[in-house]
């Protein structure tokens, strides 16, 4: 039987004019879940949210069956991990530095976390950055170490919650592909619930089962991945897009007239 690892009960965030929700969701451990929207929709609000970064302004949120708002700080980094939108470069930094920064919660011996880090430099792709500066890598590749950052704190953690942030400024597709394979992968291994804020509607369909579909503070929609869900995502993105299916019936491609860009990140 599934189990509900993330509970979303009637939850409403407050931001002056805008708000968010009221949003009610569940995930269960190991769904893997794109959070699609237009620039301004609020997906990276509501992933703040879940993450605990932000408190909810009236509603119930609930991870493994008890309030988040009762989750000690040390706690909640045993139990979900977060890739948000915009990293610190961490001047002078080591890559190996960068991705122990993961395990800084725990007391272990140094051979463990040196052991940790490297196999998790390795799961996120990044094996040949080590001994490398995080400030000398292009963008790409520090998406790369900071994934590994996040596979270190969620190392020992089975059934977690892996959170993602594509980012005011999305990698390119090759790039964004690779890094989301190797977290699916991760997720997967490790029975995690996978929740990535994307931009890219082909990626979503390759690489996620379950779709989030937010438009203006407001769910649109959660459904599985299939091709009967183009309708819905025209409604979302208010343009008219074309599915190509493969030979099993599954898609593999959508064309669109414009790219569906992100806003700029809102001030904090």
């Amino acid at each position: 039987m599934a189990t509900t690892l993330l509970s979303l009960l009637d939850l409403r965030l407050c931001m002056g004019a805008r708000a968010l929700g009221p949003i009610t969701l569940r995930v269960e451990a190991g769904e893997q879940i794109a959070l699609l929207g237009p620039g301004g929709a609020g997906k990276s609000t509501l992933l703040r949210l879940i993450a605990g970064d932000l408190a909810p302004s009236s509603g119930r949120l609930s991870l493994d069956g008890r309030p988040l708002a009762q989750w000690r700080a040390g706690e909640l980094l045993g139990r979900r991990a977060l890739l948000p939108q915009r990293q610190g470069l961490a001047f002078g930094l080591s890559v190996e530095r960068v991705v122990a920064l993961g395990r800084a919660a725990r007391s272990e011996p140094a051979s463990r976390q040196r052991a940790i880090v490297r196999e998790a430099l390795t799961q996120a792709g990044a094996a040949h950055l080590a001994g490398l500066r995080l400030d000398s890598l292009s963008g790409a590749e520090r998406a790369q170490v900071q994934l590994a950052r996040v596979f270190a704190q969620a190392w020992e953690t089975r059934a977690g919650l892996l959170l993602m942030d594509e980012g005011p400024a999305p990698l390119p597709t090759s790039h964004l592909d690779s890094l989301m394979r190797a977290a699916g992968d991760f997720a997967r291994q490790r029975g995690h619930a996978l929740v990535a804020v994307l931009h890219d509607l082909d990626l979503a369909f390759r690489r996620f089962e379950r779709l989030w579909l937010l438009k203006g503070g407001r769910m649109l929609a959660d459904c599985d991945t299939l091709p009967a869900t183009l309708p819905l995502l025209e409604q979302l993105y208010d343009t008219p897009l074309r599915l190509q299916l493969d030979d099993r019936g599954m898609a593999m491609r959508i064309d669109h007239p414009a790219r569906f860009a992100p806003s700029p990140p809102n001030p904090q």
